[in-house]
């Protein structure tokens, strides 16, 4: 049995003037890591090194508040923006699963996103696209925004990249992230300063979950504790390379292709030290697609005799019911039999 890795990608040859076979490389590279892993390490994505940098100050600037302080950047109930306190999630229930562990979920998040502002040629609803939420916090707003642009324009690379590799038809994909429903959540996992616990259950930062959309894009400090699903079941353990984007496929792709593009399980398990956790910090750009598209079955994907897995849903749909889990703590069933069974079934190492 071959080692658990995630391909790295050198995708420049798409951000600059690189030749039809330079593409053509890359795209069979994206599809061989779509299709085994469903994860991948992005280099060459033209970031420069001070929005990396400025990223992480506002992450660090937020976090470092006082808990009150924090909680006044709450949105109201259903609306995706602003601050989340340690414990208010769980990941698993976007699956359909009930995970008993006390522990399971401890991270505090920021959420920033797409706007109606930020597509003024279409009328979009106010709750989907809603006015973010800017805390007091010197410079953060200018810091997250200039990752959000840099961020998202990898992301539209990225399904163009799509498209070559599932040999589509430009605007296949590019076509339906005319007004993506995108967000950023920044994570901060971490105690209070000082306090320890007594481990009841396997101590969880995140838990396990896939992400809802086309594609994720990750940064992450040099902490471990992202950790990967593989085909036997087993977790291992991810960090970006220096320099690198870590980029996973989301549930939408994974409906589009019927699963020929996984949509691949994960979670965070920080380290714990003397019963405290190590801090770390993530940055998570998820690129979702215009909230009316329709995610049914690409054409040219299915083989002779193979049926869809997945009915038509619309991004908007689909994300819905999987914040509906995740937020208000209710199974999610909206077809997530085949994701219950493989977190029911992984080793709980």
């Amino acid at each position: 049995m071959s080692a658990f890795t995630v391909p790295a990608i050198d995708i420049s040859a798409y951000i600059g003037e690189g030749s039809d076979e330079e593409r053509r490389e890359i795209a069979r590279q994206i599809d061989e890591a779509a299709r085994t892993v469903g994860f991948m390490q992005i280099t060459g994505h033209g970031i420069p090194l001070e929005t990396w940098q400025r990223l992480r100050r506002a992450i660090d600037r937020f976090f470092a508040l006082p808990l009150e302080e924090k909680k006044r950047y709450r949105a109201p109930k259903g609306i995706n923006r602003g601050y989340s306190p340690p414990k208010s999630e769980r990941l698993s229930y976007s699956l359909g699963v009930e995970k008993a562990e006390r522990m399971n979920d401890f991270f505090e998040a920021f959420n920033t996103g797409a706007t109606q502002a930020d597509y003024p040629h279409v009328e979009l609803d106010p709750i989907d696209y809603a006015a973010n939420i800017w805390p007091e916090v010197e410079e953060f707003q200018s810091d997250v925004e200039n990752w959000m642009t840099h961020a998202g324009s990898v992301a539209h690379v990225m399904i163009r990249i799509f498209e070559d590799a599932l040999h589509l038809p430009t605007g296949t994909l590019t076509g339906m992230a005319d007004h993506s429903l995108d967000v950023l959540r920044m994570n901060n996992y971490a105690l209070p300063d000082g306090a320890k616990v007594e481990l009841d259950g396997d101590l969880i930062g995140m838990g396990e979950h896939t992400d809802f959309g086309i594609v994720t894009l990750l940064w992450a400090d040099d902490v471990k504790g992202l950790q990967v699903l593989d085909d036997q079941g087993g977790w291992n353990d991810v960090s970006p390379l220096p320099g690198a984007l870590l980029v996973n496929l989301g549930d939408v792709t994974a409906r589009l292709t019927n699963d020929h593009w996984r949509s691949t399980l994960h979670r965070v398990k920080p380290p714990v030290i003397n019963g405290t956790i190590r801090r770390r910090r993530s940055a998570a750009y998820f690129f979702d697609g215009d909230v009316d598209a329709v995610i049914s079955t690409l054409p040219g994907i299915l083989a002779e005799g193979e049926e869809p897995l997945y009915k038509p849903i619309t991004v908007g749909e689909h994300i819905a019911a999987k914040l509906r889990g995740s937020r208000d703590l209710v199974n999610n069933t909206d077809d997530t039999e085949r994701e219950a069974t493989r977190v029911l079934s992984a080793s709980a190492g």
